[in-house]
């Protein structure tokens, strides 16, 4: 398919006026709608000691890692999961919605407070066990919740509740997704939003900017060809499917004369829109929520100030352009210089590290005069900036300066490959082993028995770091694609991380040379981009027992097995007190497993359930628990003093 539309946009032959309802396209989400309710500085029901939620904590006097406000405010949340019909650019299809909303209700809370969503099952035609994953949260005290099935979890079962209780303990901007197979491409995530001190002032919140690459296909129809052995992905690399289109907030136009299946498809869906207001600073929150596609986020004739990336504040540095790799989120300051009845496109672009049919994405910032029917006639910005890479790690210094062991208690060297396995399946490895999960028996519960070696399981590729306290990774990629890595529970330290000369030179790969960059406060995020042929260096301060995933964000990667999971002071996971609740979301899953011995997603990427195999005994589970340990989260005011909101 061509990029019509977007010439079409350009040249005005097609309106801004949208075609379709808000409903139509996003259901109830307000997301994209040029009078969207501002996001305040933080939520202020709720006590304010000293002024502010988090008291006399600030962004240069406190660190995160070790102290965190404890404000007694629980958030509530209730998240219906279901099917429905959507067009988010026009293209009618199902999705899946939170609450009748895509993309899904935006969380927001301050830090310290504890949020608490309780998630309903009701996807259906067909079935599909789900969980959710709150990325970038560091989930200390709770590793049961990071929402991971198979290593924290089983999946919640169709027609099950589920509730996620933990602490907002970083703060700044984020997302939440399903971690059950690809769902979350389907259409199963949400924007975040952690209320904190500010390191840059600015006057307005514009709120999220969420970036997605969107499929037309169902993401489970993808996953089978992804996995599967047929040649039109899997020669020459099945690296992944061509995305259709590109979205700002869960929307963008698609030229519908491309169309000849016969689904319902309107051109001109509608764009999102933006308001400023002249001579106001605004932050916006950057969030690539993709499957696959790496973004290039720019609004013409503007310049941006980064100030944090994912849940780390940094020393601001300007740019035209910002890269934003999937589940990054990049938080920027924008100065409105223009006069006010001006109007300006923004823009975000799938790079070529990625594989898109129609890779532009549109929205519109209007001035507080400006007419919001009228069409910029604003030209974008020359991208020189490397398709594969995030911007140069020596501008990204953390405005919290933390200086890394540079004597790491342990080193482990890990090499990404790729190929096809005996049955002509293609897939990922990590030290030439590929990932298979078993969704009835998560490791965490396992090792909180005592369970700490896995031998028979090499497939789980569980790394047991014992007590280190400290853990350096150099992963090196022999692969020609860009990895973006995600570790859960920590923000690592980015030591170093290549170019892509490697591509360059003729896929030669690239070997680390001892160089640490900024080696007295270096980059931390929870996702960095792993260049094609390249290497990235990672340290982790070993302080979160768990156990926590380390994978691609790629969906389609993490499916191919590209992921190993990072077993943490297992000795302190034996004392855990584990809510019974999980053992009794495995009993629940095996029952309906036992029912549907082949549940969707079940047996046909990374979420393998081993075949024959028996599940988790919760008897034994709850005798680890037991009574004595039952969480206590969730009580009225009453019982313990906390403050609830529903929201």
């Amino acid at each position: 398919m061509t990029t019509s539309v977007i010439t079409k946009l350009l040249t005005g032959a097609l309106s801004l006026q949208a075609q379709l309802t808000q409903e139509v396209t996003n259901g109830l989400s307000e997301l994209g709608l040029v009078n969207t309710t501002r996001i305040s500085d933080f939520l202020t029901n709720n006590p304010l000691p000293n002024g502010f939620p988090w008291g006399t904590n600030t962004a240069s006097n406190t660190n995160y890692y070790e102290t965190s406000p404890n404000t007694g405010v629980i958030r509530k949340y209730d998240f219906t999961v279901k099917r429905g019909l959507k067009s988010p650019d026009g293209y009618q299809k199902q999705v899946i919605l939170i609450n009748d909303q895509y993309p899904g209700p935006l969380i927001e809370a301050n830090w310290g407070d504890t949020i608490q969503v309780t998630l309903h099952n009701n996807i259906a035609t067909p079935e599909e066990g789900t969980s959710f994953h709150w990325h970038g949260l560091l989930q200390k005290a709770t590793p049961w919740y990071d929402g991971v099935p198979a290593v924290q979890q089983c999946p919640i079962a169709p027609g099950n509740s589920f509730t996620y209780s933990f602490k907002a303990d970083l703060y700044g901007t984020s997302w939440y997704h399903s971690h059950y197979s690809a769902q979350y491409a389907g259409g199963l995530h949400g924007p975040m939003i952690i209320h904190g001190p500010k390191n840059v002032p600015y006057d307005i919140d514009v709120g999220p900017v969420f970036l997605s690459d969107w499929y037309h296909d169902e993401y489970f129809d993808i996953l089978k060809k992804v996995v599967g052995t047929d040649g039109a992905l899997t020669q020459p690399t099945p690296l992944a499917p061509n995305s259709d289109n590109n979205l700002i907030n869960g929307k963008m136009d698609f030229d519908c004369s491309t169309v000849n299946d016969g689904v319902p498809c309107v051109s001109n869906a509608g764009l999102s829109k933006f308001t400023f207001q002249s001579g106001k600073s605004h932050r916006l929150r950057i969030i690539n929520a993709g499957a696959e596609g790496i973004q290039k986020f720019s609004i013409d004739n503007h310049t941006m100030t980064v100030m944090a990336n994912d849940f780390v504040p940094i020393k601001p540095y300007d740019t035209n352009i910002v890269t934003v790799g999937i589940g990054q989120r990049t938080d920027v300051i924008v100065k409105a210089t223009g006069k006010p009845t001006d109007a300006y496109w923004m823009r975000s672009d799938i790079t070529a590290c990625a594989t898109a049919n129609q890779p532009h994405a549109l929205a519109v910032v209007y001035y507080e005069k400006a007419n919001t029917t009228a069409k910029p006639t604003t030209t974008g910005y020359t991208d020189n900036t490397q398709p594969c890479e995030n911007d140069d790690i020596a501008k990204t210094q953390p405005f919290y300066p933390i200086t890394p062991d540079p004597n790491p208690a342990t080193t482990k060297e890990i090499i990404i490959t790729g190929g096809f396995n005996s049955t002509h399946h293609f897939n990922f490895f990590m030290n030439n082993q590929t990932f298979r999960a078993n969704y009835n028996k998560p490791v965490l519960l396992l090792a909180e028995q005592g369970n700490t070696s896995f031998p028979a399981n090499p497939e789980w590729n569980v790394y047991n770091f014992g007590s280190n306290k400290t853990v350096r990774l150099v992963v090196y990629n022999h692969f020609p694609a860009a990895h973006p890595m995600h570790l859960h529970g920590h923000n690592m330290f980015v030591l170093a991380v290549s170019t892509n000369v490697g591509i360059i030179n003729g896929g030669k790969p690239q070997t680390w040379d001892g160089k640490i960059v900024n080696a007295q406060n270096p980059q931390r995020r929870d996702v960095q981009m792993l260049p094609p042929f390249g290497y990235l260096v990672l340290q982790i301060n070993m302080d979160n027992p768990g156990v926590w995933p380390f994978h691609c964000h790629i969906a389609w990667h993490v499916s191919q097995g590209l992921y190993i999971n990072i077993l943490e002071r297992p000795a302190d996971i034996k004392q855990m007190q584990i809510p019974q609740v999980m053992a009794q979301t495995c009993t629940a899953w095996q029952q309906y497993t036992d029912k549907n011995p082949h549940p969707q997603n079940g047996e046909i990427d990374s979420g393998l359930k081993a075949r024959n195999s028996a599940p988790i005994a919760s008897e034994h589970i709850n005798e680890h628990i037991g009574k004595s340990k039952r969480s206590k989260r969730g009580l009225s005011m009453s019982e313990d003093g906390v403050h609830e909101f529903h929201m």
